[in-house]
């Protein structure tokens, strides 16, 4: 937590700080455009955080919280060939998007920096191609320490964030079951960064909270703390992971490599790590129409549409 990081001496900061900028699971990039109005609030640089001391256990699987999270979910919905709209979760209950038929269905899970324009641009992609995405806003919840600084390049400033979330997501798969439109038998869980480690890691508590297939882009599956490390998914669920090679903050030798070692092959499992050319070097991947291809192709070897 970051208030034991700073009871350290200051060679043990760095390296805790380090540690944690490896780690930090940058969904975090800088806010390159202007925010959602809907989006306010839900990035760094317009979240109110609260202090690690705050946060008590009565607040990691408060239902208000979880319901927030929810409630302020991105959501984008088919609205034929190549194209979509963004709806949202209230939308979805009360069934007012236009749709009537079942929908293979995405949970995603944002990066450590919250939601940005890199969020809208993989939720529109996914949506283009016929899923519909829920996309919920963990910054939503009230006590919610800060996971990240973007400007500094520090993570992991909160170790039990990713427990939070991995609540957000089991949370959010269990109510898209009770949605109309939502294939039950068809929902995948997807995240970027700190996103995809809540992906990997996420242990359905109950057979409502269990997914068809898992993605995660850009993490590699190693970390010092346990809980980060390895992945969680139950031997039916394949899990398709994406990571560069040298991915600028897996480059230490707590979090370098990638997750081929925790994965089940024999499910269809698959760990690619991009080697050559530009991909080697970028943490954001799916800005690039040869990892959308790889995604669609896992998806729709393992997804009934």
């Amino acid at each position: 937590m970051a208030t034991e990081v700073a009871q350290l001496p200051s060679t043990h900061r760095k390296r805790v700080a380090h540690i944690g900028a490896a780690i930090a699971l940058l969904g975090a990039m800088v806010l390159s455009a202007p925010a959602f109005s809907q989006d306010r609030g839900l990035h760094n640089s317009s979240k109110i955080f609260s202090a690690p001391a705050d946060l008590s256990w009565k607040h990691w699987d408060d239902p208000l919280e979880l319901e927030r999270t929810w409630r302020a979910a991105i959501v984008r919905v088919p609205a034929g060939t190549g194209q979509s709209r963004q709806v949202t979760t209230d939308d979805l209950r009360q069934q007012s998007t236009g749709i009537s038929r079942k929908l293979p269905t995405v949970i995603y899970m944002h990066g450590c920096s919250g939601i940005w324009p890199g969020t809208h641009r993989r939720i529109k992609f996914l949506a283009d191609n016929g899923f519909l995405v829920i996309a919920p806003a963990s910054l939503a919840r009230e006590t919610y320490p800060r996971s990240c600084n973007v400007e500094t390049h520090e993570g992991g400033l909160f170790r039990g964030t990713v427990v939070l979330r991995r609540n957000d997501a089991g949370y959010a798969i269990e109510m898209a079951r009770k949605i109309s439109i939502v294939d039950d038998r068809n929902i995948v869980l997807m995240g970027f960064s700190e996103g995809a480690l809540v992906a990997v890691t996420f242990e359905p508590q109950n057979r409502q909270q269990q997914v068809r297939a898992r993605v995660a882009e850009s993490w590699t599956c190693q970390a010092p703390w346990p809980e980060y490390r390895g992945v969680g998914a139950p031997e039916n669920e394949p899990v398709l992971t994406l990571v560069g090679e040298r991915d600028p903050w897996y480059q230490n030798k707590w979090t370098k490599g990638d997750c081929a070692q925790f994965l089940n092959s024999g499910n269809g499992s698959k760990s690619i790590v991009y080697r050559d050319g530009a991909l080697a070097d970028k943490h954001g991947l799916l800005e690039f129409k040869s990892v959308q291809k790889d995604v669609l192709d896992f998806l729709r070897e393992r997804v009934d549409f």
